[in-house]
């Protein structure tokens, strides 16, 4: 009978320990939210959306309420699509409830 397979001697140094890579995950695309300026919903009004839904003390949501006003568009904050188009989704139903053309959108960052 005869070994089909015979180990060479390199063989015996083989270290026989087995190491893991960690896959790379990649970091979600983030979005920003951002509302629009419209003629019609008040400033306290947006205030509110900016401290209800997206946690900002008053001065910060005054800050970006005033950029909204200003400048037409005001980022309200940066998250994973699912988070940003969920509170966009939340702004606008809020909005529309309160009768209020407030227009609150994404986009990729």
């Amino acid at each position: 009978m005869s070994d089909k397979n015979p180990r060479t001697p390199d063989d015996e140094f083989e270290s026989g320990i087995v190491t893991k890579t960690k896959p790379k995950t990649k970091r979600p695309p983030l979005y920003k939210v951002l509302l629009l300026n419209d003629d019609f919903t008040p400033m306290e009004f947006v205030i509110h959306v900016l401290e209800r839904f997206f946690n900002q003390g008053r001065e910060d949501a005054t800050r970006v309420m005033l950029q909204v006003h200003r400048n037409g568009v005001g980022i309200c904050g940066v998250y994973t699509y699912e988070v940003a188009e969920t509170k966009v989704a939340s702004v606008t139903e809020f909005a529309k409830r309160h009768q209020h053309p407030l227009k609150c959108t994404m986009e990729r960052e």
